[in-house]
């Protein structure tokens, strides 16, 4: 679940007059979890809060570092066990009881799926359609005369036995954890009806209801759930993962006629006399959560992104299968054509319109393409004209995302070597050395191998290869390929501004190029200037 459909507000306040309680709380989005903890110390104020906070910390850290192969629920049931043997033997080597005490209350959100967990009486809430309901468990014991003691808490034995929970959320539900300094306060029915209005109004609330003296420490955190993310309805579907893939299987009506890779996941097939390419998730998939969640999300945009500068693609309502199904393209990629012959000017600058219009096109849903390279585009002709169309849903990814895997290597801006996320300069990188290859088959900086360490020194010419290719645009794709991003084009608009505007392109040349190579007429009219001038002195010399 991304950002943008969830919301969050947490607030705690200390009892009484003091400044500091031992409540602790935080909520975070990591990757694709939302993940929300209350924790409240028990027992002396600094081993309380110290083992709230350490709790805390501990389980967001583990999270954000989890196996990919591992479940919400062991994840949760590992990590709990962890913290709690920490504190026990801390508090036993220290104080020979225990000391770093604390109740937990735990919520993580992954799609339409809610996880939970609680440890002691911190509680957790579900309002939904204005009913409240309580998912957790008081950890107490049920005896008169031990009213509100723990029978469980983080750090008080060897073993901790959390309960532990998961539910289905929909739409606009909400989500409350908080401390017993809340709810021993105010009822369900009052709870209900403000937390409409966040985290920090419910805990005032309380706190002018004890008239700001509150008996003891009080947390909120509400999670509001704005809307559910599609890619984690498509996760959902119980679709089959194909196993081996052969020649003349029929998958819903789709026929296999050709692999077209050597994974034999993605294949020419037909269906009633039409001929289509058909995806299937690869079999990774199937024990791998991490790989099924990339091919979800490739599989999602296929269907989503509707333009003419790719293959149209659907997600068929009936399928049984996890596959997603695109027209067939006629033609070769652009990879096998620069084989053969070097495009010519104009097709080049048509197809540099062409992509930074896609890329354009991606920024309204914060995607960038992320592998911009002639194999990744297929050439086709229409009307005796070329026509491209860019491939590889697969590799897109969020403008700005840290991701090493995205791209290939002899593409790749030198800020991608070094740990930098991708922009639109480093893809306008991607499309200056594309653009370079088709006019000269060649690469500016030399071909890049995977794990090689690349070293960008001087870029060639173009026009040492082709003499026909116009300065201007020889200009336009020096800067995109500029191995300095301060100097390379910022903006699609800016590249796609001088392509379209030849008249108004400055020259542009590396800046360790020689002042014949940036200025040969002005270098060859201060030689013949010069050469005129010590001539004329030579003269009057000889003539005295």
């Amino acid at each position: 679940m991304t950002k943008q459909q969830i919301e969050t507000s947490g607030f705690t306040l200390a009892k009484g007059k003091e400044l500091k309680g031992d409540d602790y709380f935080d909520v975070k989005v990591i990757d694709n979890l939302t993940i929300a903890i209350v924790c409240d110390g028990v027992g002396s104020a600094d081993e309380g809060a110290e083992a709230a906070k350490r709790v805390t910390t501990h389980l967001m850290s583990n999270f954000k570092n989890r196996p990919n192969s591992w479940s919400i629920e062991k994840s949760i049931k590992t990590f709990i066990a962890s913290i709690n043997a920490i504190l026990y033997k801390e508090s036993m080597v220290n104080y020979e009881r225990p000391e770093l005490v604390t109740t937990l209350a735990l919520v993580i959100i992954e799609g339409d799926r809610l996880y939970g967990a609680n440890v002691g009486d911190s509680r957790i809430y579900l309002q939904r359609n204005g009913i409240m309901s309580q998912l957790s468990e008081d950890q107490v014991v049920e005896d008169s005369d031990f009213e509100g003691v723990l029978s469980q808490a983080m750090g008080i034995d060897e073993v901790v036995d959390p309960y532990y929970f998961e539910n289905i959320i929909n739409e606009n539900d909400r989500i409350l954890l908080c401390s017993d300094g809340l709810y021993t306060i105010m009822e369900d029915d009052i709870l209900s009806k403000c937390m409409v209005n966040g985290a920090h109004h419910l805990v005032k609330q309380a706190s002018k209801k004890m008239e700001d003296n509150l008996p003891d420490d009080t947390t909120a955190v509400i999670v509001d759930v704005l809307g559910i993310s599609p890619v984690a309805e498509l996760k959902e579907r119980d679709l089959i993962i194909p196993g081996e893939l052969e020649e003349g299987m029929v998958i819903d009506e789709y026929k296999l006629e050709q692999s077209l890779i050597q994974n034999n996941r993605t294949w020419i097939c037909s269906k009633k006399g039409q001929k289509y390419v058909i995806k299937f998730a690869p079999i990774e998939a199937i024990d791998d959560p991490a790989v099924l969640d990339l091919y979800v999300k490739e599989a999602w945009n296929s269907n989503r992104l509707k333009a003419g500068f790719f293959p149209k693609a659907v997600l068929p309502k009936k399928r049984t299968h996890r596959y997603y199904v695109m027209k067939l393209v006629e033609g070769i990629n652009l990879k096998e054509h620069l084989k053969k012959r070097k495009l010519s000017v104009d097709d080049t600058v048509n197809l540099a319109k062409m992509l930074l219009k896609m890329e354009q096109y991606l920024l309204k849903f914060d995607l960038v393409h992320g592998d911009i390279k002639p194999e990744n585009i297929m050439v086709s002709e229409r009307d005796g004209k070329h026509v491209f169309k860019v491939i590889d849903f697969g590799s897109m990814t969020e403008l700005y995302s840290i991701n090493s895997s995205a791209g290939t290597p002899s593409y790749l801006a030198p800020e991608r070597f070094t740990g930098m996320c991708i922009s639109e300069s480093s893809e306008i990188y991607a499309i200056g050395v594309t653009l370079y290859e088709c006019l000269t088959q060649k690469f500016p900086y030399g071909e890049i191998e995977p794990f090689q360490t690349p070293s960008f020194k001087k870029v060639t010419p173009l026009s040492k290869y082709n003499k026909n290719i116009p300065s201007w645009l020889c200009s336009v794709i020096f800067r995109a390929v500029e191995k300095e991003s301060d100097l390379r084009y910022k903006n699609y608009s800016e590249m796609l501004f001088e392509l379209t505007n030849p008249l108004k392109v400055k020259p542009y040349f590396d800046k360790k190029s020689s002042i014949i190579e940036r200025e040969p007429v002005l270098f060859y009219r201060t030689l013949f200037t010069l050469s005129l001038i010590g001539n004329i002195i030579l003269g009057v010399m000889l003539l005295k």
